[in-house]
C-alpha cells in the first residue's frame, strides 16, 4: 500500500527569529525635524532684526531723510494733479511743470523752516546762557517748603550740570537741519519722477493687473490716513503754537516766539510732545517773572490749551482715521526713539499707521494689526485682502 500524500507544513520560526523580523519591521524614530526647523526659523528671526536694527541705526540719518521725503511727496501728489488740471485757455501745464513746481515749493518751505529752527535755536542758546544762573537759583527756590538744606542741595546738582555739552549737540542738531533739508528735496525729485513709471513697474512687479491694483489700493490707504493726519496736525499744532505765543506775549515774557515754534513742533510728538512743551513754557515763565504765582498762571492757561486741543479738536478732525492702540503709540514712540532719537519720535505715527494697514491685508500678519489697533479691529479700505495664493505667486 501507499503512504498517505501529507500537505508539508511550515514550521514555526523559533521565537528569536521572530523578535528579530519584528524588531526589523518596526520603524525608526523619526528625527525631530519640525523642532529642529521651527528653531532654525526663530534664530533667522532674531539675526535678521538684529542686522535690520544695526542698518537702521547706521543709516539713520539718511533713512530719516527718505522717509519725510516720501510723506511730503505723498502730500503734494495730489496739489501735482490739481495742477496738471487747470488751464489757462488752451494751454494747461504738463506732469514735468507740475513737478518742478511742486519740488520748489517743497524746497522753499524746507529752507524757510530750516532757516526759522536755526534762528530760534541761537536765540535759545543766547537765552540759555543769559538765564543759566537765574535758572538755577529758581529751579532750587521751588525746593525751598522742604527745608534749606535741601533747596540747597538741588542748587549744587544743578550748578554740576554741564550746559556747554547740551548746547553743543543741539547746535549740531540744528545745523543737520539744513543738510537734511537739501537731502529731503533731492529725495522728492527722484520719487517725482519715478512717479511716472509707478504703475507699470507695480503690475510687473506683481505679475498680475488685479493683484497689483490692490497693493494699489493699500498704499493708496496709507497714503490717505497719514496725509490726513499730517494735515490735521500741521493745522492744530499751528493754532497751539499760536495761541502759546499770544499766552506769552500777553504776559511781556522772552522767547515768545522760541516757544512757540517749540509748541508747534512738539505737537507731532503723541501723547509725549504736549507734555514736554507745556512744561518747558511754565518753567521758561516761572524763571524769567520769578514769581511762583505767574508761573503757574502760565502754565495753567497752557494746560488749559493743550487739554482742549488734545481731548476736542484732535478726535473733531482725526474722527476714526487712526484708530492706534494707546499703549501701541507709546511702544512705537520708545522703540523709534531709541533708534532714530528725536526724529523718530515724529516719524512713529506714519510708520505705525503704515504697518497696520499692510499688516491687516496679510493673514498671517494680521494679529499685528489686531494689536496695534484701538478696539482690536483695524479698519481695511481694500475689499479683498492678500490672501496667501497671492504671496506665494508675487
Amino acid at each position: 500500500m501507499q503512504a498517505p500524500h501529507t500537505v508539508p507544513q511550515d514550521t514555526p520560526a523559533p521565537a528569536s527569529d521572530q523578535m528579530t523580523q519584528s524588531a526589523d519591521q518596526a520603524p525608526p524614530p523619526a528625527p525631530p525635524q519640525d523642532d529642529m526647523r521651527r528653531l532654525q526659523v526663530w534664530f533667522l528671526g532674531i539675526i535678521a532684526f538684529a542686522v535690520i536694527l544695526f542698518l537702521l541705526v547706521q543709516a539713520k540719518f539718511l533713512l530719516i531723510s527718505l522717509a519725510i521725503a516720501i510723506m511730503l511727496f505723498s502730500l503734494t501728489s495730489d496739489a501735482i494733479s490739481y495742477i496738471q488740471h487747470l488751464r489757462f485757455g488752451e494751454a494747461r501745464f504738463s506732469v514735468w511743470v507740475a513737478s518742478l513746481l511742486a519740488v520748489l515749493l517743497i524746497a522753499s518751505v524746507l529752507i524757510s523752516l530750516s532757516a526759522l529752527i536755526l534762528t530760534q535755536a541761537n536765540t535759545v542758546v543766547f537765552t540759555v546762557m543769559q538765564y543759566a544762573d537765574p535758572a538755577q537759583k529758581a529751579v532750587a527756590t521751588m525746593f525751598s517748603w522742604m527745608g534749606a538744606d535741601v533747596e540747597q542741595a538741588v542748587l549744587n546738582w544743578l550748578k554740576g550740570v554741564q550746559i556747554g555739552p547740551w548746547l553743543a549737540t543741539m547746535a549740531g542738531q540744528a545745523g543737520n537741519i539744513a543738510s537734511g533739508a537739501v537731502l529731503v528735496t533731492l529725495f522728492v525729485g527722484f520719487l517725482f519722477l519715478e512717479r511716472l513709471w509707478f504703475r507699470p513697474k507695480l503690475v510687473s512687479l506683481m505679475g498680475d493687473a488685479e493683484r497689483a491694483r490692490r497693493v494699489e489700493r493699500i498704499i493708496s490707504s496709507i497714503v490717505h490716513r497719514v496725509n490726513r493726519y499730517l494735515i490735521v496736525k500741521t493745522v492744530v499744532s499751528l493754532v497751539t503754537g499760536a495761541l502759546v505765543y499770544a499766552v506769552m506775549m500777553a504776559f511781556g515774557l522772552e522767547l515768545a516766539v522760541a516757544m512757540g515754534v517749540l509748541t508747534f513742533v512738539l505737537n507731532f510728538i503723541p501723547n509725549v510732545g504736549s507734555i514736554v512743551a507745556t512744561i518747558a513754557v511754565g518753567l521758561v515763565a516761572y524763571v524769567q517773572t520769578g514769581d511762583p504765582f505767574s508761573g503757574l498762571a502760565v502754565l495753567a492757561i497752557v494746560t488749559g490749551i493743550q487739554f482742549v486741543v488734545g481731548q476736542v479738536l484732535d478726535p473733531l478732525f482725526l474722527g476714526r482715521t487712526l484708530q492706534l492702540s494707546s499703549f501701541g503709540i507709546i511702544a512705537s514712540l520708545a522703540f523709534w526713539a531709541a533708534v532714530w532719537g528725536i526724529p523718530g519720535m515724529f516719524l512713529a505715527v506714519p510708520i505705525m499707521v503704515s504697518i497696520m494697514i499692510v499688516c491687516s491685508h496679510i493673514p498671517r500678519l494680521r494679529p499685528v494689526a489686531v494689536l496695534l489697533s484701538r478696539e482690536g479691529l483695524p479698519e481695511t479700505d481694500v475689499d479683498h485682502p492678500i490672501t496667501r495664493r497671492d504671496q506665494s505667486a508675487a
